[in-house]
This record gives structure tokens, sequence and C-alpha cells, in this order.
């Protein structure tokens, strides 16, 4: 009985021992990055991977080195909006990971590039999620970054909820939303998580707000307009900025192409909010691990 006694006390040192392990292996992939950014939104539909992606996009193009991590499992839209559909994972056969280089400056690791077919569903519950989750963070080979972009899905469930445990010390979020109230009261929901896990809010971006017809100049406000900027003043935190509606955002989300690269009336707005982010990342400094 002692024997026995004493083979599972060893086998629960060596369970503890394997997740002190695990977390010193996050711990020190993550101390090469400098500064970490959360994308969140409380609805879907609101643009948030698009704005994640065009984010990572628009710092890589001005030299920084940059990480985009799609931990939405369930909808991965990252590998499209980059037109790196069909790309897969490789690694070292030691459970290291290499992510997909867009660019030089541009690093991209998602769900999407481990599926055998881009239709394949993934089915999974929270342990699932948050061990490939963990496995992105720990185990994929980012090098020194200045920026790691993390796309999140829509809500505050796993997988929100397990990045911010696994970050301590991320710089903060970034949260989307659309100006109509429909939206608005989810994104409410989002910053309340944020300041439950302690997170700090970078700041509230507005999307689709307002049209400007490009054949007569008018302004038409289709899904309203001010409404993220006075939900952010009533929740007291930072609005970033608004992101008008431009045809030739969907049209280069479609053909995978970052729209803040190109030449929409969206871009210079665009490039405003990024460097109002720049501003307030470099202020902090960077968190560390």
């Amino acid at each position: 009985m002692f024997t026995n006694g004493n083979n599972g006390e060893n086998a629960v040192k060596t369970k503890q021992e394997k997740e002190q392990e695990a977390a010193q292996q996050l711990k020190e992939n993550l101390d090469l990055i400098t500064h970490k950014i959360v994308v969140l939104s409380g609805k879907g539909g609101v643009g948030k991977s698009t704005v994640a992606a065009n984010l990572a996009a628009t710092l890589a193009s001005q030299g920084a080195r940059v990480g985009l991590l799609d931990v939405d499992i369930h909808g991965p839209s990252i590998p499209t909006l980059l037109h790196l559909e069909g790309k897969r994972l490789t690694g070292d056969g030691d459970e290291k990971l290499f992510p997909i280089e867009y660019n030089e400056n541009l690093k991209v690791i998602s769900i999407g590039f481990l599926l055998q077919n881009a239709d394949d569903a993934v089915i999974w519950r929270g342990p699932l999620k948050f061990s490939a989750i963990r496995q992105f963070l720990k185990d994929v080979v980012w090098g020194e970054l200045d920026y790691l972009i993390i796309d999140s899905p829509p809500g505050t469930g796993d997988e929100p909820l397990s990045v911010c445990q696994m970050i301590e010390n991320a710089d903060g979020a970034v949260i989307v939303t659309t100006p109509q109230d429909l939206a608005l009261a989810d994104v409410r929901k989002s910053i309340s998580f944020c300041r439950s896990l302690k997170m700090p809010v970078i700041g509230v971006v507005e999307n689709m707000s307002g049209f400007t017809c490009p054949h007569c100049g008018e302004t038409v406000n289709i899904f309203s307009k001010g409404g993220g900027e006075t939900m952010a003043a009533e929740m007291d935190v930072r609005f970033l900025g608004s992101i008008p509606i431009d045809t030739r955002i969907s049209d280069n989300g479609d053909s995978g192409t970052p729209f803040s690269l190109g030449e929409s009336g969206a871009v210079a707005p665009f490039r405003n909010i990024v460097d109002t982010i720049k501003t307030i990342t470099d202020k902090n400094g960077g968190n560390k691990q």
C-alpha cells in the first residue's frame, strides 16, 4: 500500500512539473514580444478581424516586426483576409511550429492553417480550445516581435478568456463596434469583461461609420453614427476613431489585400487610429510577462 501511494505521489509531481515547464516555456516565448494587443468585440459582424488584420499589416508596413494570432477557433477569417488560404503549418519535429510569413515583417498563425479543408467545422469544447491557444502562444516560433496582435472571436467566452489569462501583462484590448445600439449593448459587456480580468482597454474603434456616395458625395449613416464615441465616453474609455463604410474595404477583404495599404477613403482615418494605438503602447513601454 505504501509503494502504491508513493507512485501516485510521483505521478502527481510529474504532472505538476510538466505544468510548471509549460508555464515557463510560455513565459519565455512571450518575453520575446514587446507589445501584446488583443482585438475584441461583443458582437459578431462588426469587422473585428478586418481591424486586426489591417492593424497588423499597417504596423508591419511601417517596419515593425509583427505577429498576428487568429484565435477564432470556429470561424477563422485571417487566412482569407490575407490571401493565405491553403497554407499549412510546419514544425521542427520537436513540438515547435513555424508561423506563416505574410511578408518579411508579418508572421501569422490561425487554426485555419491546420484544417484539411476550408469547409471543415471545428467542433471543440473549452479544454481543447484552451490547449490549442496555449500551444499557439507557447510552441510557435514567433521570435522577437515588436507587436503581437491577437484576433479573438466575438463575445466573452473560452477564447478571449484563455488569451487574457495566459497573457498576464498585455498592453490591452482594442474593442471594435459598429454605431447602432444592437452592437453597442454587447460591446459594453466586452469592456466589463476586460475590467473583470484587469485587462487594460486601449480604446474603442467605431467601424462602418457613415457611407459617402462615390457618385454624389452625400454621406448616409446606414448604421447610425457616433454611437461608439458616445458609449466610450459613458464607459470612461478612450475613443480611438471611426472607420467609414467603403466598398473597397469589402473588395480588399475578399481579395486578401489589406485596405489600409491601398487608397480607399478609409485609409487616413484608419492610419490615425493605428498612430494613436502606437502612441499609447509606446507610452506603456511594452509589457512583458
